[in-house]
């Protein structure tokens, strides 16, 4: 298929923001497109190569991207520069510089959707010496035989910024709209991706073997599976109530990194949260789970945290991401020592027990998981009195746990969704707001005094999950250490950008503007109206966002979560209003 009737239908998803019209658009195009090729089309069009959890990230340089435009167009980097500052977007200044070319001349080769995306996937994997310039190459070929609007959509993919709002779900309807002709079958869509997270794969499976293939897609070691999440309340009673004023299990919610865990024979495979394979962070949970698990093929979910060797105490979070680190792992292992406590069970000796309720599963995990001094099944309790989940939570508190989960017996493992099944009760509730809350960092501003030459706040931004854009609700500058003030610029230094990020929703501006990527947990005094930041504007109070007051950084950078798994905007209007309802309280 050409490139161009795939670009032609990006400009469409650019006109338009409507749900509904987004999944015709991308239907139309889907029944177009060649089998062979429609995972090409769902990776692109998600802005991605690959699935996730194969590691694959395109994500080229703001100044590379300039460079190669500059190559395609003949022009100098200075006017390009100029024309992106202008226009605040790669793709468009590609688009404009490389239609003032094209005026007058022939492309001398059409793009086709199978050359865009086997060079950009060579890009992703080209790296070593010369491996700059061979990318600027290969992406410069590519331009030369682009149209300006081919152009557009090349430069935004391949700098991560293709920013078209088609969620993987929007896809999925598509997909049930080109191929079943309804939406009808877009439950069975979601069940499939949410335990095979590749797109690609079930579009493939889709048009080529319709809802039966759909059906017999399994859950299956060495694929991870979308993570089930817990909703929250501010008490026990508020959630044993929420789930049936009945018997339910209470469970340690430890304050260490939640891993899923696939066992086949004496190997294993360890994802993080969003998915990445993060098996060589971690060499002794290897060791541990081949000596205590005792099924040969198995699909665990652990929370692993730091302890102190000398007294078995539980590490704070940030002590554990001394693990996160490319060189150095054994010397680490040594000084950071884990322990796994074990929480699901979602397979074993290849049955698949996501629709088994928990009563079930976790009897399977008490059976095949055995208790040492480092592995356990994490401690529960069964009740319906609110009192005994109160007095269980202050001793997780005691141990070194954030609270609890408090999880209804029956319910079955909703992979990639947000239910009340699962219910989070956390100590910071108590108070107005001292819950913690994972932002990401937009921004910064130059810092003065004893911070001179470095930055000195932050400007930080929750995920709108309806918009698909960063909002800010805060700036940070307190609680960073010296060796944070030191480190910061150094991990931000990758995503710098010399103009607001089109994702970011800003009414400030910082020194210096980051593309959305760094997450770290903050903590504040409350949450206030604000007319400055943009975050929740007009859901409290028309003209007035939600901001953050007395923000202070925990110390913990969370590397386990993409951007888009920060604290959502829809979140921090609950916490809100939850405020007021614990002031009305207080009045009364």
């Amino acid at each position: 298929m050409n490139y161009s009737t795939v670009a032609e239908t990006y400009r469409k998803l650019d006109a338009v923001s409507g749900r509904i019209e987004m999944t015709e658009i991308l239907a139309e195009l889907l029944k177009k497109t060649p089998r062979d090729e429609l995972p090409m089309l769902a990776y692109l069009t998600q802005g991605k190569l690959r699935p996730d959890y194969e590691g694959v990230e395109l994500g080229l340089a703001e100044k590379l991207a300039l460079r190669v435009i500059a190559s395609a167009s003949g022009l100098s980097q200075d006017a390009v520069y100029k024309t992106y500052v202008k226009l605040g977007d790669v793709g468009s200044a590609a688009e404009q510089l490389l239609s003032k070319k094209s005026q007058g001349t022939l492309i001398s080769e059409r793009l086709t959707l199978e050359r865009v995306y086997k060079t950009l996937l060579k890009v992703s994997q080209t790296a070593g010496e010369g491996s700059v310039e061979a990318k600027q190459r290969e992406l410069a070929s590519l331009l030369n035989d682009a149209s300006p609007l081919e152009a557009k959509y090349i430069m935004r993919a391949v700098t991560g910024e293709l920013r078209l709002g088609v969620a993987d779900y929007t896809m999925l309807d598509a997909c049930a709209l080109a191929f079943l002709g309804s939406k009808g079958g877009r439950p069975l869509l979601e069940r499939a991706y949410n335990i095979h997270p590749d797109l690609g794969f079930i579009v493939e499976t889709l048009a080529s073997k319709g809802l039966g293939g759909i059906q017999a897609i399994r859950v299956e070691v060495g694929v991870p599976i979308r993570p089930m999440l817990a909703e929250r309340l501010d008490s026990a009673k508020a959630i044993i109530a929420k789930l049936g004023n009945k018997v339910v299990a209470a469970e340690y919610k430890l304050d260490g990194e939640r891993l899923q865990i696939h066992k086949q024979d004496e190997d294993a495979t360890l994802f993080s949260r969003r998915l990445e394979v993060i098996t060589h962070n971690y060499p002794d949970v290897l060791e541990l789970v081949a000596k205590n698990v005792a099924s040969k093929e198995a699909i665990l979910e652990a929370e692993v945290v730091a302890i102190n060797e000398d007294t078995g105490e539980y590490l704070p979070f940030q002590e554990l991401m001394h693990r996160r680190r490319k060189y150095g792992v054994a010397e680490a292992m040594k000084q950071y020592p884990v322990a796994l406590n074990f929480f699901d069970l979602l397979s074993a000796e290849r049955k698949d027990f996501t629709n088994s309720p928990y009563r079930e599963r976790r009897a399977k995990l008490e059976s095949v998981v055995k208790e040492t001094e480092r592995t356990r099944p994490v401690p529960a309790l069964r009740t319906a009195d609110p009192e005994e989940v109160e007095k269980f939570m202050e001793e997780a508190i005691a141990n070194g746990c954030e609270g609890l989960v408090v999880k209804d017996l029956e319910g079955v493992y909703r992979a990639g969704a947000r239910e009340f099944s699962w219910v989070k009760l956390k100590r910071e509730y108590r108070s107005e707001l001292t819950d913690t809350i994972d932002l990401v960092i937009v921004g910064a501003f130059h810092g003065r005094g004893r911070r001179a030459g470095t930055y000195g706040t932050y400007l930080l931004a929750a995920y709108d999950d309806k918009k698909a854009n960063f909002p800010t609700v805060s700036k940070i500058g307190t609680g960073f250490t010296d060796e944070d003030l030191q480190k910061f610029p150094r991990l931000l230094k990758k995503y710098e950008s010399r103009v607001k990020p089109p994702n970011v929703e800003s009414n400030l501006v910082p020194n210096v503007w980051f593309r959305p990527h760094l997450v770290i947990e903050t903590i504040a005094s409350e949450i206030t109206l604000s007319p400055i930041h943009p975050a929740g504007m007009g859901r409290i109070r028309k003209e007035s966002g939600l901001a953050l007051r007395f923000p202070k950084f925990t110390g913990k950078i969370r590397d386990d979560k993409k951007p888009e798994d920060a604290t959502t905007v829809e979140e921090i209007v609950e916490m809100y209003n939850l405020q007021l309802k614990k002031v009305e309280r207080v009045v009364q």
